[in-house]
């Protein structure tokens, strides 16, 4: 039979790039080809058993190093106000102290007074701390160790762990929409060999535009030979990817102009997690979210800076949660906040922290146990000044792996690391 269509595999390739973000930074629909962004197993089927179709995993990356010794205060020790004579939070009780956590785990430690949004997801049940989260040998460069976190890997990768779990349960579809990064850049957590994330700052500029660029574009998608549903067929994997893509980024685009369910109080994080809820609301098939809010790096004037940063991110935490819970997707979303390292035990001499090593880590949603988990790090046994890790990171990987994505952790983190009890 011959094929009346002008349009060549190469031409197609050419010019269908067309629809990538004004940003600049579009998904890489077109650009792998065949090995394309993948469906997880069971996301967009019921014939596959054991794997939890409904469940969302929420990131918040809060860039710059968190102090964690400010944020979830260990009022108990003696030796923290020692090593901070004008930095230190004050006791529970006294004016700006330290907000006291009547949960497990929480004997002699509170949280920032600034953090009352996540103070009150505790008071709910609805959060748990993981104490003293790190790594062997740490990095105290910014890009070097959240390269760590996002690989999950001390030596280096080039791809993430959310990335490689997306490789490890592809069943071979495409779908543009298995994972979604706000923000200017890609995270590295999210790239995998040949998984990649739906990624913008707006929804505004995601947006196809092959219509808007090329009317003939539009009637080529159209005319591409191939059965759309033979994989092995690439045209027909561009046209199915290409349409897939439209689709995606309309489904986007109107999902965030849903008006919030609950109050959100402004900001970049809260605008970011105001977009996730509404995406959320909205049915997209999205396993993955990732979102991030920078500034953390409290080098000097910690005081009054890292105060605003962590009343931006309890409020946020807790209209996110508030929306999901009027929305009725409360109990399908787990949370995680992180940063790539704390900051160092004694204050410097600019009225800030300088880079340091362990920090608390923290987990939000109905599946969580509550309470704080692991062992506050020793303020006396330092290394060169730094807090000695107790939770090695990737314990709570393995366990947001295999306890709520329901996967088997080894091919993704490489190493069998024992589960944190944290996730029922």
């Amino acid at each position: 039979m011959t094929n009346t269509t002008p349009w060549s595999r190469r031409h197609f390739l050419q010019r269908g790039t067309a629809f990538a973000s004004l940003a600049g930074t579009a998904p890489i629909f077109l650009q792998q080809t065949a090995q394309g962004v993948c469906t997880p197993l069971g996301a967009m089927t019921s014939s596959i058993a054991g794997v939890p179709q409904d469940r969302v995993f929420v990131v918040v990356q809060l860039g710059g190093g968190n102090d964690g010794l400010n944020t979830v205060v260990p009022f108990g020790l003696d030796a923290y106000y020692r090593a901070r004579p004008n930095l230190a939070v004050g006791q529970p009780g006294a004016t700006n102290g330290a907000l006291r956590l009547p949960v497990r785990g929480a004997d002699g430690l509170g949280l920032h007074p600034e953090f009352e949004g996540m103070r009150s997801l505790m008071d709910d049940g609805l959060a748990a701390i993981v104490q003293g989260t790190g790594y062997p040998n740490p990095n105290r460069s910014h890009f070097s160790s959240m390269d760590i976190w996002h690989s999950a890997d001390p030596g280096g990768r080039s791809e993430g762990w959310l990335g490689r779990y997306f490789d490890n349960t592809c069943s071979g579809t495409p779908d543009p929409q298995a994972s979604v990064a706000l923000g200017r850049t890609s995270p590295l957590a999210l790239e995998g060999r040949r998984s990649r994330p739906v990624q913008f700052e707006t929804p505004d500029l995601y947006r196809w535009l092959g219509e808007d660029i090329d009317d003939d574009l539009k009637q080529a998608y159209k005319t591409v030979p191939g059965d759309p549903d033979q994989a092995q067929d690439t045209l027909a994997f561009l046209r199915r990817t290409a349409l897939d893509a439209q689709v995606s980024s309309a489904q986007v685009r109107k999902a965030a102009s849903l008006s919030p369910l609950a109050t959100f109080p402004g900001g970049n994080l809260s605008d970011q997690l105001r977009m996730v809820a509404a995406m959320i609301r909205s049915g997209l098939p999205t396993r993955v979210y990732y979102v991030t809010l920078g500034g953390f790096d409290t080098h000097a004037n910690q005081a009054g800076q890292h105060g605003r940063l962590l009343r931006q991110v309890g409020d946020s935490l807790k209209a996110f949660q508030d929306d999901l819970k009027a929305q009725g997707n409360d109990g399908r979303v787990l949370t995680m906040v992180f940063s790539e390292f704390g900051r160092r035990v004694a204050q410097n001499g600019s009225g800030g922290t300088d880079h340091g090593t362990a920090a608390p880590l923290y987990l939000i949603g109905p599946m969580v146990r509550p309470g704080v988990h692991g062992r506050h790090p020793d303020l006396v046994n330092l290394d060169d000044g730094d807090l000695r890790y107790t939770t090695d990171f990737r314990q709570v990987y393995a366990s947001v792996l295999e306890d709520w994505l329901k996967t088997d952790s080894m091919p993704v983190l490489r190493h069998r690391f024992q589960k944190i009890n944290v996730i029922s």
